[in-house]
């Protein structure tokens, strides 16, 4: 068998692990000294590029003094914990990247943990050690607190530790005597990783993810556990809920490089491959399943996942522009898009509700939502979604909710301004720690709490915030909170917004929409400043003009500019009566009632005082 090392790579979001992956693809050799790559090679879906963070796992090899490493690049959000915890079962080692000045970060002890709990070997890199005021020894001292903390073995604590910045393209032993290259770290990973351990028995590979071919198909993605796999070998596919599938192995392919190399050899335990199966035109396999042995076949257990603790309604939009935009409008496209998002996505959930052309799906957080969003926007698809909602359980006979851990990093002026904030929020402070010019302060803060809370610590922070925040348990239901939300500026009639009209307005409240734009009758169009009371407003209208005044006159309206909401932002914005509607171009918010009559109606049968 050759000498094989599995490796994933784990991190806090921005701490330079696709960064690091980039070097140890140059390291060894695999493009010649005058090819262009770019950056974040791996990193190679536009809404991971535009967004600078991993979503879904990668598998690469390199070849090193004759040993093959294969790599996996993790996701470092918590969001995306489904993704890191399906991938972690290919590896027998983790390397940890630690950014030198910010020190282990709440998504540092997510993906840890799961590390941890898997019986995995780590080996910490101490990344960023050119940064300004940063201390990489306290970093390693507060890495080893942090697994002690998180229950690792005295095999786990004995980790060795490299030091470097993979953006200079150096790892040595000691972070003040810069080195030619990170040949001391795949050293390191040579000497400690341990080679695939391979119990005895026949053939079995979970199948840990997806990955899919315009000609060929879906192709499931593994490690061999056990036994050996060949082309036109027979196997037994055994699914999540135990039902067995004869299939045949058609191709086979092994990790080289960026790519997969079809092999005819026989591929042996421990190694990472990909498997093309034959199957009938009306079963799949999906991640979780077992591939194994035709004539007795014995599955490995599936795969645990977190549960989700959010939940947003998904519906067709409905609205007076739909259908101009996408190209998948109707109640159908959305199903089938959906429920194909359950087969890789091992994180979200979803509930039929009481109209078909609507569908509750649970996630892990606002950001594992949006990107499904902006997947399907980018696609074609045009639908609406509602509020964000954090999922409720009753526990021993109480209410309890999602609570989460919350670290805000900032300069010191303003962390009296957060702590009120999140305060508010029914947020608990925890610990306050000084770094450098900064304060780093630690809440726990139930989930409902997090929803629309980045928008208001960066506005109180002039900017300056960095925000994390992971799922900690779900606790005791916290009472009722004070966000004050104001009310909505709420279009009157559809047209083609004017620059008279909204400069006439702006002393209602600040807009989103801009002259030229086009409103219908009850979208939301800016913010009111009186909170919790919608005003209905015209924008449509325009100048009259007379023997007095030239249209030009007209041109010198002046408006403010209009607020532009990311979808995060927009989805943490809307309120309960409200969906978000989302086209291939545009995000509009509106009332889920249009009529401004039924509006006040429907607020009267709930009990509402009507403004």
């Amino acid at each position: 068998m050759q000498n094989i090392r599995n490796i994933a790579i784990i991190a806090h979001v921005d701490h330079g692990k696709t960064t690091l992956v980039d070097r140890m693809l140059h390291q060894a050799k695999l493009f010649r000294d005058n090819q262009e790559t770019g950056e974040l090679i791996l990193d190679n879906n536009d809404l991971e590029r535009e967004r600078g963070i991993t979503i879904l796992s990668k598998n690469v090899s390199v070849r090193y003094k004759d040993y093959k490493i294969n790599i996996i690049d993790t996701p470092g959000h918590s969001d995306f914990g489904g993704e890191v915890e399906r991938v972690l079962n290919m590896a027998d080692g983790v390397l940890l990247v630690v950014d030198a000045f910010e020190g282990p970060m709440p998504q540092t002890r997510f993906v840890l943990q799961k590390a941890i709990e898997l019986g995995l070997k780590p080996i910490v890199v101490v990344n960023k050690v050119d940064k300004p005021n940063c201390d990489p020894e306290a970093t390693q001292e507060a890495v080893f607190d942090l697994m002690f903390n998180l229950g690792a073995n005295n095999d786990q604590l004995e980790f060795p530790t490299a030091y470097g910045s993979a953006k200079q393209g150096w790892m040595g032993e000691d972070w003040q005597t810069p080195t030619e290259d990170i040949s001391y770290l795949m050293d390191l990973i040579i000497e400690h990783i341990p080679a695939p351990r391979v119990p005895e028995g026949n053939t079995q590979m979970m199948i840990s993810s997806l990955d899919y071919s315009s000609y060929l198909g879906r192709i499931a993605v593994g490690r061999l556990h056990r036994g050996t796999l060949q082309a036109g070998q027979s196997i037994c596919l055994v699914k999540r809920d135990s039902s067995h599938v004869s299939s045949k192995i058609k191709e086979l392919y092994t990790f080289e490089g960026l790519g997969k190399e079809r092999t005819k050899n026989v591929v042996e335990a421990g190694e990472i491959c990909a498997v093309l199966l034959e199957l009938e035109r009306n079963v799949a396999f999906e991640i979780g399943d077992t591939v194994c042995d035709s004539e007795a076949p014995e599955p490995l257990p599936p795969i645990k996942v977190d549960e989700p603790t959010m939940s947003m309604l998904f519906t067709i939009n409905n609205s007076p522009f739909f259908g101009k935009e996408g190209k998948y409008v109707t109640s159908r496209h959305l199903r089938d898009r959906l429920f194909a998002e359950l087969e890789k996505n091992l994180a979200m959930r979803i509930e039929e509700t009481g109209s078909p052309d609507q569908l509750l799906v649970f996630g892990r957080g606002i950001m594992h939502l949006s990107v499904l969003i902006e997947t399907m926007r980018r696609e074609g698809y045009e639908l609406q979604v509602g509020q964000p909602k954090v999922i409720i359980r009753e526990i021993d006979g109480q209410r309890c909710e999602p609570i989460e851990q919350l670290t805000v990093l900032v300069p010191e002026e303003f962390s009296s301004k957060v702590i009120d904030v999140v305060t508010r929020r029914k947020g608990e402070v925890g610990t306050i720690d000084t770094k450098g010019d900064r304060v780093q302060l630690d809440f726990t803060i139930p989930s409902r709490g997090i929803i629309g809370l980045r928008n208001t610590l960066l506005t109180a922070t002039n900017g300056e915030a960095i925000i994390a925040h992971r799922f900690l348990e779900f606790q005791p239901w916290k009472g009722d909170m004070d966000t004050h939300k104001m009310g909505a500026l709420i279009a009157k009639e559809t047209g083609e917004a004017t620059a008279y009209s909204i400069s006439k307005l702006q002393d209602r409240g600040p807009f989103f929409i801009e002259p030229g734009d086009h409103v219908y009758a009850g979208e939301v169009i800016g913010e009111s400043l009186r909170p919790g009371n919608d005003i209905v407003i015209n924008v449509v209208t325009a100048k009259n003009l007379t023997n007095m005044r030239s249209k030009s006159a007209d041109d010198k309206s002046t408006t403010t500019p209009a607020i532009k909401f990311s979808l995060e932002e927009a989805m943490e914005y809307i309120r309960e009566d409200e969906y978000l509607e989302i086209t291939p171009s545009h995000l509009r918010i509106r009332k889920i009632i249009l009529d401004e009559t039924e509006r006040k109606r429907a607020r009267i049968a709930a009990g509402y005082k009507d403004e």
